[in-house]
């Protein structure tokens, strides 16, 4: 007898099926919006600057990607856009939807201001939701496929990373629900858990770690400052030493392509040992080994009320391993260790 593995079915070249991905100008939304391009897809790439159209359209095939204004925290655009759609495909529908777009931003929360932790909220669930709304006619007529992007940070929460995490939280609740009401019309909805994904969002955590210590209070910095810098350097690090997006843009493929897709696709870098970790380990014993991992305090009670939250003072906590703020608060976000960080 002779095995063999069947290889996952691609587009048809000859009558390509149509996707959206929103958050395509970089990172995981650009790489699974070339990947679908030359797998056979026709792909309307999500993107909110001319610009970043363009530089899409320079790389992929021919024909392939065509760039859509869209922003998913505003519903004038969303609607265009799905209005756009439409009268490309017509009754053929959408062959799939990749919810890729999101931003993220490390705070302790304590003083997180609630707008911020609301506008996250409004672009990473909400944002979610109301596009696939406004794409699901277009799916239900292809009885095409949603992907949504998310990250580990939706099973596992790391400190300082509540609001990256309670937006992912938010959306394995809002996928779960959604591939349960749409089963009965032959609709797969897929969740891709990513671990360590190296993108150029880290670089804008690490730009933004100086001026968020700089909006905290004087009682905040001295509490958090130096915890935050050595608990936001050791994230970057874990998260440049990442896996690339281009495998998790093989991941968004195989959800669209695989006859029985999964449910959950947990992929990159420490993606698998986090959920084992997540699911196994007892809370308090988990929550030691993330206060080794980012380098902070183990012992319960251990600061003073007029003492910072630290483990000691490295040369991170010093200031040396991220660079100053330079003016206004740049968005940021963590692949891995809290959240997914597309543009929006």
């Amino acid at each position: 007898m002779v095995w063999f593995r069947l290889r996952a079915p691609r587009a048809s070249i000859e009558r390509p099926r149509v996707v959206v991905v929103t958050g395509a100008s970089s990172g995981i939304g650009r790489a699974s919006a070339l990947k679908l391009a030359r797998s056979g897809f026709r792909v309307f790439a999500g993107v909110r600057k001319e610009e970043d159209g363009e530089a899409l359209e320079e790389v992929a095939l021919a024909g392939r990607l065509t760039p859509l204004f869209i922003d998913v925290s505003d519903p004038g655009l969303i609607a265009s856009a799905a209005r756009n759609v439409e009268a490309a495909v017509g009754e053929a529908g959408l062959a799939g939807l990749i919810n890729n777009a999101g931003i993220g931003e490390a705070w302790p929360l304590e003083y997180v201001p609630l707008d911020e932790l609301r506008r996250q909220i409004e672009v990473n669930v909400v944002g979610h939701l109301a596009v696939t709304q406004a794409f699901l006619p277009l799916i239900r007529a292809a009885k095409g496929r949603i992907v949504n992007v998310g990250s580990v940070g939706g099973r596992i929460t790391m400190p300082f990373g509540g609001t990256l995490s309670a937006p992912r939280h938010a959306l394995v609740a809002v996928n779960d629900a959604l591939r349960m009401e749409l089963y009965p019309w032959g609709i797969h909805v897929a969740l891709i858990e990513g671990g360590s994904i190296s993108t150029r969002a880290v670089d804008k955590l690490e730009a933004a770690a100086e001026a968020t210590i700089d909006e905290l209070p004087v009682a905040g910095r001295a509490r958090y400052a130096d915890a935050y810098r050595t608990a936001v350097a050791r994230a970057v690090a874990r998260t440049r030493a990442g896996s690339s997006p281009e495998v998790v843009a093989e991941a968004v493929l195989r959800a669209l392509t695989e006859p029985t897709p999964k449910t959950r696709y947990p992929v990159g870098a420490d993606a698998r040992v986090l959920l084992a970790l997540s699911e196994v380990l007892p809370d308090r014993l988990l929550d030691r080994v993330r206060f080794r991992v980012f380098g902070l305090h183990g012992k319960f009670g251990a600061c003073r009320a007029d003492r910072p939250h630290g483990r000691r003072r490295t040369s991170a906590s010093r200031g040396g391993g991220l660079g100053r703020g330079e003016g206004h608060r740049k968005v940021a976000s963590l692949k891995g260790a809290g959240g997914a960080g597309q543009d929006a």
